[in-house]
């Protein structure tokens, strides 16, 4: 009989029976039993990270048994923290201990998925063009462009080949380069420095066509757009470990335990220490739940208030009232000194790109990579001069000339102390109108204009007061 009818039977079966009922005598094997001990045995150990919408990059050890994932357990062979600091343990979360469920899951993509309206346009019109032509009569046709954008959302994917979506993307791409420039390839690369494969299809081939490579963590991940390219940030830096030394700590944009769960402890260690938590969710997440206070504007509103606070700050501590710190903190830690240059459009301003040392006559002396290195006025001398520490410093300098030179002190390249200045408030060639760039394409109700002031008609422009290049440009 099988050990599933025996089961069943288990309460049912008479069985000789001996110390006043206390004992049983069975004749059935315990084959069942091997699954379960068999569980626990596996061939080896490989240390590996997941990249589920992680900001942590945790390492797991995995436990594989002919070639199947089994289970994992955490590594804990990390370095440990000061003494006066909270250890990094534990770094892992639930996510990355059921990270095997993705592998073995009957939803996980294994071949390239196309939407059906696009693969359908697209090998009706590669079978007579090549493959740029045929991408290009789909994206400038505008009823078949239409035909697959709008049914974005809805479903709708068919399995296609590697080979296929190899050549859409590559054939994508050419057009825009011939088109638009390869600044208009933007892409991301998940992971770049834990994965080579990953790297070499994003970060670098980005870097090698001239495309623009963004963070992954503003992408998919919970930090906001833009983040590491403002604030000079990558993943976790500055080190989670370091909210443990905040008194005050406002959280915006980051559900920190939600999304990332394994720095959230030090977040609640540094609440249990005193730290005040100001959480800004337009709705009720779990951030929000664990601050001190709630600010939760309306949803949309979110870069408004932003944009409100950092007037509130420029206002108070650079136009209205000095304050050292925050003197101190734009000239060393920030690009506020640096100058941009203006370009006109119509009959107004808009700002283009940071001034170069290559835009002065004779590269102000840099011969080695101009093109590079940023330029600011000196507070003290008054001149423009060319501070250390922007990329240009890095390479091609020789010996003696302060090689791979990388540090961002307040000198200049010819190693004379400055002081970098703030404004052209006080010191300026002319006032011209300066337009925010647009880059929407196309006109919208919410667009902001600054316009000139016409007679009777008091519309807003903002006025920047420039210097002029020898050339005649501004900035």
């Amino acid at each position: 009989m099988s050990h599933f009818v025996d089961r069943l039977r288990f309460f049912v079966t008479e069985r000789p029976v001996f110390s006043d009922g206390h004992g049983a005598v069975t004749d059935e094997d315990r084959k069942w039993e091997e699954a379960y001990r068999q569980r626990w045995q596996h061939d080896k150990v490989v240390r590996s990270t997941h990249g589920v919408n992680c900001t942590g990059s945790c390492s797991w050890k995995i436990y594989v048994k002919g070639g199947i994932v089994t289970w994992e357990t955490q590594q804990t062979d990390y370095p440990r923290t000061r003494p006066d600091m909270p250890n990094h343990e534990p770094r892992g979360c639930s996510r990355g201990a059921s990270y095997s469920w993705y592998l073995y899951s009957a939803n996980r993509l294994k071949y390239p998925m196309v939407r059906s309206a696009l693969v359908k346009l697209w090998r009706e019109r590669r079978a007579i063009m090549d493959p740029v032509q045929a991408w290009q009569s789909i994206v400038e046709d505008d009823t078949a462009r239409r035909s697959y954008q709008s049914r974005r959302g809805l479903g709708g994917f068919v399995r296609s080949t590697w080979d296929e979506v190899n050549e859409i993307v590559a054939a994508a791409n050419v057009y825009t380069i011939r088109k638009y420039g390869p600044d208009r390839v933007v892409g991301f690369s998940p992971i770049p420095a834990m994965s080579m494969v990953s790297y070499a299809a994003g970060s670098r081939y980005l870097s090698l066509i001239g495309g623009v490579c963004l963070s992954f963590y503003d992408w998919y991940c919970d930090l906001p757009p833009a983040s590491p390219q403002t604030w000079g940030e990558q993943t976790d830096v500055p080190e989670s470990a370091d909210w443990y030394n905040s008194t005050f700590i406002m959280l915006w944009g980051s559900n920190v335990p939600q999304t990332r769960t394994p720095d959230a402890h030090f977040m609640v260690e540094a609440r249990y220490k005193g730290t005040k938590i100001v959480s800004v969710f337009p709705d009720y997440a779990e951030g929000a739940k664990f601050g001190d206070i709630w600010l939760h504007p309306k949803q949309g509103t979110d870069a408004a208030l932003a944009l409100a606070m950092g007037h509130v700050i420029l206002k108070e501590f650079h136009l209205a009232g000095k304050s050292d710190y925050f003197m101190d903190y734009c000239r060393r830690f920030t690009d506020m000194p640096c100058l941009v240059r203006l370009v006109r459009r119509g009959d107004q301003y808009v700002p283009d790109r940071l001034v170069r040392a290559s835009d002065f006559e004779g590269a102000m002396g840099e011969a080695n990579n101009p093109d590079w290195k940023t330029v600011m006025i000196d507070e003290l001398s008054g001149k423009v001069v060319t501070p250390v520490g922007s990329v240009g410093f890095r390479w091609g300098q020789k010996d003696g000339e302060d090689k791979g030179k990388w540090n961002l002190k307040s000198e200049a390249s010819s190693g004379a102390v400055i002081v970098p200045q703030l404004s052209l408030a006080k010191a300026y060639d002319e006032v011209v109108d300066v337009l925010f760039p647009y880059f929407g394409n196309r006109e919208h109700a919410c667009r902001w204009r600054y316009r000139q002031r016409q007679a009777g008609h008091p519309t807003r422009r903002c006025r920047r007061p420039v210097r002029l290049l020898s050339d005649g440009s501004r900035f």
